[in-house]
């Protein structure tokens, strides 16, 4: 007989044999909502038609949010020049010299487009949350 050495008799020696480690059985914890995640995921990765609406419903969404959003801006660039042109005694006030509806045309417009971009991005965020949430359970 020979031993884990190569040599004869190693064995008979008193050489301890080495066992292999019992297995241990690995249990997820999530098992039970992974499979209906799963589910979904491949819902949306096959186009099956709840993944399309879930996509769509994603889509309508943010294009809702972005008609919002142009509408605001539009009717916040047009605001100004309807007033100058309903009120000409405000469009010839002058602040430092300087004519009150050029001061207004040239301030308001960058803190409202920012401001309203912003809102957009915050609110888009929100519908991708929404949408995570809605796919996780």
């Amino acid at each position: 007989m020979t031993g884990d050495d190569g040599e004869p008799g190693a064995a008979s020696q008193g050489a301890t044999v080495r066992r292999p480690p019992r297995r241990k059985k690995v249990i997820l914890a999530e098992a039970k909502g992974q499979r209906g995640l799963a589910r979904t995921i491949v819902e949306l990765e096959e186009q099956t038609s709840v993944g399309e609406h879930l996509v769509r419903t994603l889509v309508r969404a943010q294009l809702r949010t972005a008609l919002m959003m142009t509408m605001l801006v539009v009717a916040g660039m047009t605001s100004l020049p309807m007033l100058f042109y309903l009120l000409p005694a405000f469009a010839d006030f002058s602040v430092f010299g300087v004519r009150l509806s050029w001061v207004l045309l040239v301030l308001v417009p960058y803190p409202l487009m920012y401001g309203v971009g912003a809102w957009y991005v915050r609110r888009a965020d929100r519908h991708e949350q929404d949408f995570v949430n809605m796919v996780d359970r």
